[in-house]
């Protein structure tokens, strides 16, 4: 283990919850920045975000006949 002598100075009592709160604080704050600062996902929580419409696709051609 590469930090195994940090056990030594902070309790494990102590360490593994100060980092799981580092790790949840990190993640909602990525998370909140990502829902106010892109547009589309407000409307999507909201149910009003409309996906575009799919293209259309052009008919197929008719299939050539086989030589006799």
């Amino acid at each position: 283990m590469i930090y195994g002598k940090m056990w030594t100075v902070v309790s494990p009592k102590v360490g593994i919850p100060i980092f799981l709160v580092a790790v949840a604080v990190g993640s909602f704050s990525v998370h909140l920045a990502l829902a106010t600062n892109t547009p589309w996902i407000k409307g999507f929580f909201n149910g009003s975000y409309q996906r575009a419409a799919p293209a259309v696709a052009a008919p197929a051609a008719a299939p050539a006949e086989a030589p006799k």
